[in-house]
């Protein structure tokens, strides 16, 4: 009888959790590299099956994988998932209780748990840190899912992301020798800059690139110009009456918009729900079900709904509100069609001036004012910090400071000794703008007269597929 070689021992491992044969390219390739203890950066369309590429391996081994998550709703669906199939899955947020916290941390020094899904904030956390860094917790990676948040919210909302490249030598320090520990960041929408970006942060050793184009020829992408909120509701509605009875998604901004525009659609004969991260986990888990059953056709939400929801027959997407960034964008739109089979993706856009209608306009104003305030803050606190320090003394001293490390950090005048410690060195300011310059991307590609797959294309650096690109289907190209 012939003896199953370890790859055969891996695709049996697969079929037997996700019940498929053979894997799709390059997902072979990337659980090659994480086996062999690589680093990686994956780019990879959204429904791609990037998920499986680092659960799959952490499975196969003893001790955990720590998966970076930026939300607790993409935590709670993707532990749920793994739960449901019997698998050694936890998560560690805000939202548990002392005692569910308290019963994860356990089993994580027992080395129960395979996969612990958890944010950048909770992995920094005291408690968190001081389990991780025990030497008998067996830690056999460090998985950046969603990666892309880094760049977008790294320097300013999510300070957290910055500290992230500290992380692996710190752990081995308290870990026995020859142990080894690879990071490997997963995205489907960073662009090159956004992935040197993420190199760079995170300090990965000659990672391995495995990269694939976001263009997905099901989706067929369009941009109409709304000239008033009245006008905005009804080509909303109208999109939604020509896919009757058929899955969808409507995206909105604000957590207000979503609970108003449900209930003006519900008494008109639609089975919607709105979904946003101020419910509570528990009506989130029923909303998402009820959408993947059938039972609630479309779900109007915000983007706590963009990162890892997984149902297969998504006809269509809406964007009420244009989004901030093409990485949003692209993010939201690839819901769609994830069974391969044709989906619909239309954005509403305020024309250009917002005299009739400013929501557009005032939200990405609103979005640029926030971030020059955040950074002139953070410009004020550096002139304070010490040559060297502890974040937490300086926290203490203004709780803002962390948005001034990291800008210091992204500039490249601070470096991470640790994950607490930092020190302040002479360097090169980077480029500022980087939130006005991704708004500005994201209006010329509503306004162009381009091919849309083109335009993304260019935007994301896949400009040889771009070159002389017409893909037929969007909007532009059939006009």
């Amino acid at each position: 009888m012939a003896i199953a070689t370890p790859w055969q021992q891996v695709e049996a491992r697969f079929k037997d959790v996700w019940g498929y044969d053979s894997f799709r390219p390059p997902q072979d390739d990337v659980i090659r590299t994480l086996l062999d203890k690589k680093d990686a950066l994956i780019v990879m369309p959204t429904g791609g099956g990037k998920s499986i590429c680092f659960q799959l391996p952490a499975l196969l081994q003893r001790g955990v994988t720590l998966v970076i998550s930026p939300l607790v709703a993409l935590m709670e669906d993707q532990v749920q998932e793994l739960k449901q199939r019997h698998l050694a899955a936890e998560r560690l947020h805000s939202a548990l209780t002392p005692f569910e916290k308290r019963q994860t941390l356990q089993k994580l020094q027992q080395n129960w748990i395979r996969l612990l899904y958890l944010s950048p904030e909770t992995l920094l956390s005291r408690r968190v840190w001081e389990t991780l860094c025990l030497p008998d917790v067996q830690i056999n990676g460090l998985i950046l899912d969603e990666a892309h948040c880094l760049v977008q919210w790294g320097d300013t909302f999510r300070p957290s992301y910055r500290r992230l490249g500290a992380v692996r030598s710190t752990l081995l320090s308290h870990k026995p020798r020859g142990t080894k520990l690879p990071i490997a960041a997963f995205t489907a929408t960073a662009n090159p800059a956004a992935q040197q970006t993420i190199c760079n942060v995170l300090r990965l050793q000659q990672p391995k690139e495995i990269k694939l184009s976001p263009y997905r020829p099901n989706l067929n992408l369009a941009v109409k110009v709304v000239w008033t909120p009245r006008g905005r509701r009804r080509t909303m509605r109208q999109f939604i009456q020509a896919h009757p009875g058929q899955a969808g998604l409507v995206y909105v901004r604000t957590r207000k918009t979503a609970e108003e525009l449900a209930q003006w659609l519900k008494p008109q004969g639609f089975s919607v729900e709105a979904y946003h991260a101020g419910l509570t986990s528990g009506n989130r888990r029923r909303i998402e079900a009820d959408w993947i059953a059938g039972d609630c056709q479309f779900v109007v939400c915000t983007s706590a709904f963009g990162m890892g929801i997984n149902h297969p027959r998504v006809r269509w997407v809406c964007h009420f509100h244009a989004p901030s960034t093409l990485s949003e964008y692209v993010q939201e739109i690839g819901r769609g069609g994830r069974d391969g089979k044709p989906a619909d993706a239309l954005t509403l856009v305020s024309e250009p001036t917002g005299w009739l209608d400013s929501a557009d306009k005032k939200r990405w104003q609103f979005f640029s004012e926030s971030e020059r305030k955040l950074k002139q803050e953070a410009q004020q606190l550096i002139k304070s910090l010490s040559a060297t320090g502890h974040i937490d003394q300086v926290l203490q001293q203004n709780g803002k400071a962390a948005t001034a490390l990291a800008l210091l950090h992204s500039q490249q005048k601070l470096i991470w000794e640790d994950p607490f410690h930092y020190r302040l060195t002479e360097g090169t300011t980077s480029k500022p703008g980087k939130i006005y310059n991704s708004i500005q991307e994201i209006k010329d590609y509503l306004f162009s007269r381009k091919c849309r797959w083109q335009t993304l294309l260019v935007q994301f650096g896949c400009t040889a597929e771009a070159n002389g690109m017409q893909c037929g289907h969007c909007d532009t190209c059939k006009k």
